[in-house]
């Protein structure tokens, strides 16, 4: 009788301990999810806008889309290296490349939780049987600037570490704003990046969120051009060159392509001229010195730290 109460206890102590060590949440897609009260590896279905913004929260992300084994970028662009730096820590694995996933990786890695983005349901659902998957929302329109990362430290119980890295962003705010040569509140900029065509850069980006921190107001590029494609989220959308050169903001803020190995003033110009000859002698903004150069991978990711990335690229600009 001992033995049996005996064992019916520590039963009872398993069942119970497995309880506190996860619990229910909602993810973006309506689901609920028991996740680990504590994750501690992580499969980013994301580099960009997923996994960084865990790192950055502190997280322990062991793979994700677009690594090789040792860690390294199978892509032109490495935006773990580009945001954070050459930090030996940071050798994620790999799980294939985007859209290819390799189920065996993925399930080597053993991972408890899987962060996927709200358009991966039908992925999820095969996920599953490895590890719980949140699905959160990252283009639907509603995000903005680093809002995703600020979301995902709420869903995970980071919100803390969120909160004093902000803060701690705030004040360069403020410091970055004061350097510069006049009080950006209330100008009007418009952000594009470079691809094979010109794009303007639409809200989820650190680089979005520092230039409204700044205080500059988007420029209402939308209603002064004619060809605006269908009105779909993502991180840009294309612009015709010639209706380009007819905006008129205050700032002109200017990227070259991820994948470009040239990031530097000359090279950005030099592929804008190509795109669209003559911009630099119509455009006001250009004629009055008001543009910033950044490198778009530096910055595009919707993390603290691509933030900071731009106040640094504005404070030199002011010098």
């Amino acid at each position: 009788m001992r033995k049996l109460v005996t064992t019916m206890a520590v039963m009872l102590l398993a069942t119970t301990a497995a309880f506190a060590q996860t619990r229910e949440v909602i993810d973006d897609a309506g689901r609920t999810v028991q996740i680990p009260e504590k994750p501690q590896r992580i499969i980013a279905m994301h580099e960009a806008l997923i996994a960084l913004p865990l790192i950055e929260l502190g997280f322990d992300v062991i793979g994700v889309y677009g690594r090789a084994d040792d860690g390294a970028s199978i892509y032109d662009v490495d935006f773990i290296k580009s945001v954070f730096g050459d930090d030996p820590s940071l050798q994620i694995g790999g799980i294939g490349p985007v859209g290819d996933i390799d189920l065996e990786k993925l399930r080597a890695l053993k991972p408890d939780l899987i962060v996927g983005m709200g358009r991966q349901l039908a992925q999820s659902e095969i996920l599953s049987a490895i590890a719980p998957v949140y699905l959160q929302t990252t283009m639907a329109g509603s995000e903005s600037g680093f809002s995703i990362e600020e979301q995902l430290a709420k869903a995970f119980g980071r919100t803390a570490v969120f909160d004093v890295k902000r803060a701690s962003y705030l004040e360069r705010v403020e410091e970055v704003r004061a350097s510069l040569p006049e009080d950006p509140r209330g100008k009007t900029y418009l952000a594009i990046i470079v691809f094979d065509q010109i794009s303007a850069v639409r809200d989820v980006s650190g680089a979005i969120q520092a230039i409204r921190d700044l205080g500059y107001e988007p420029y209402d590029w939308a209603n002064r051009v004619t060809n605006e494609p269908a009105k779909s989220r993502g991180f840009a959308v294309p612009l015709s060159s010639e209706e380009f050169a007819l905006l008129d903001p205050d700032l002109l803020v200017i990227m070259n392509s991820y994948m470009s190995a040239d990031h530097s003033e000359g090279g950005i110009r030099a592929r804008l001229d190509a795109i669209a000859p003559g911009w630099s002698r119509f455009m006001r903004a250009a004629k009055e010195d008001q543009i910033v150069f950044l490198n778009s991978a530096e910055v595009a990711t919707p993390t603290i730290r691509s933030a900071l990335h731009t106040l640094a690229a504005f404070e030199e600009w002011g010098r």
